[in-house]
């Protein structure tokens, strides 16, 4: 196989030696027989965190369903399947997820191993729902971890980060199949957040802020709420001095929207207004850069307001910034642990370069709000920051060392960043 790159382009895998396996059993002897792997789900990650000099091993062949358990409520998967299938099946039965990210062609265990998260004052991340997991560890030797029966252990390992072993089928807690609404508004002030951070932020289910950082105001605000049969939700025509959207529109300015899912209160299922696309869109690259970083809710106005001053640096590279919430979690190496958190994501223009230059500054602008980088995106902290910003750091090491004494899972990243 040939040079291989992730999903956007932007990043270049150290090695030609990928492996796909069938089944669980190929895993199983590929890791039994290799010396050092890691593991690639999409390849939605920006940077190195699942890169490899020697050999990678793809899950794109694990990608089924396996069993749907109504009673306990919960659906077991194959962990390379995608959350667009996924999310398919489930409406079919009759079931859901809590949530979903903005992009709705990400694997499952890539997701969850990474925090990622969609947004919602009351909606944790992804990886919140995850039940059970089994991960191939350094010997080949197939390891289940529950909820129910490993208590703090199983905090350690849902959020792996890839460092445990390959992750080969995942548990997910379902709820009942459920519609949504989408409302948009246009022109939101910042300022009006410093009064109305949490009146505007538990608005609905979900709420997205979206931001070029040209002007000191969001482009727009994306409202995503359920629809019961007793709700028959009418919007006002502002919100918070923005007013109502009254056509259809996509995140970016001057982009068409008919690849986004339905806006302008329609109600449809779930998994069509949950994430910003749709799920028959697949995009073939993303030429774009992805960063986010996460900081504790109660310095969200702050931070915002500190990075107005690297506008004339930010919107001249930038797609758009998101703004959103995630619930506090108990999952120790998660950009939420046991803090409420504000998202604040930049979708950047496909120039490595001019990013790199702007990430210190928007580092800067955010270590005295303790910002937490996306694992899987691009970040330029120093590792002893960044190590600081975790207090389960030391025990998490010892789990990956517990199950991966030899590091056969270790890279570059997890050298860096967890064990340096």
């Amino acid at each position: 196989m040939g040079k291989q790159q992730n999903w956007a382009g932007n990043f270049t895998y150290s090695t030609q030696n990928w492996h796909v396996p069938k089944n669980i059993e190929e895993v199983q002897q590929l890791v039994s027989r290799l010396s050092k792997l890691k593991v690639v789900g999409t390849r939605h990650s920006f940077n190195n965190i699942a890169d490899s000099t020697e050999n990678i091993v793809s899950l794109e062949n694990l990608n089924q369903v396996l069993a749907l358990d109504p009673e306990q409520m919960t659906v077991t998967v194959e962990a390379g399947i995608k959350y667009s299938d996924l999310c398919k099946y489930l409406n079919e039965h009759g079931f859901a997820l809590h949530n979903l990210a903005s992009l709705p062609h990400i694997s499952v265990a890539g997701a969850c191993t990474t925090a990622t998260h969609g947004s919602g004052d009351k909606n944790s991340n992804l990886a919140t729902v995850v039940r059970s997991l089994e991960i191939v560890t350094a010997e080949g030797d197939l390891v289940h971890f529950s909820r129910e029966k490993d208590a703090e252990e199983f905090n350690a390992v849902v959020v792996g980060l890839g460092g445990l072993g390959v992750v080969t089928k995942i548990t997910l807690d379902v709820v009942p199949t459920y519609h949504m609404r989408q409302d948009l508004y246009e022109n939101l002030p910042l300022s009006n957040l410093k009064d109305h951070f949490d009146d505007i932020f538990s608005s609905a289910y979900s709420v997205s802020l979206f931001t070029d950082w040209k002007d000191e105001s969001f482009n727009q605000v994306w409202l995503k709420e359920l629809v019961t049969d007793q709700s028959k939700l009418t919007r006002n025509p502002t919100f918070f001095e923005a007013t109502l959207a009254k056509e259809k529109c996509h995140p970016v300015p001057g982009h068409g929207s008919e690849h986004c899912t339905e806006q302008l209160g329609e109600p449809g299922i779930w998994h069509d207004r949950l994430p910003h696309f749709h799920m028959d869109f697949t995009p073939s690259s993303g030429k774009e850069i992805q960063s986010e970083f996460i900081v504790p809710r109660q310095y969200g106005y702050d931070a915002l307001v500190a990075l107005c001053e690297l506008q004339e640096d930010i919107s001249p590279i930038l797609h758009i910034s998101e703004i959103r919430t995630i619930a506090s979690d108990d999952l120790w190496m998660s950009m939420n642990y046991k803090q409420d958190s504000v998202g604040i994501h930049f979708t950047f223009k496909d120039d490595l370069e001019a990013v790199k230059k702007v990430i210190p500054k928007i580092e800067a602008k955010l270590a005295p709000y303790h910002a937490r980088p996306h694992w899987g995106k691009v970040f330029t902290m120093e590792p002893s920051q960044l190590q600081a910003l975790y207090e389960k750091l030391p025990e998490f090491r010892k789990i990956l060392e517990k199950y991966d004494p030899k590091g056969k899972f270790r890279n570059e990243f997890l050298d860096t960043y967890i064990f340096e």
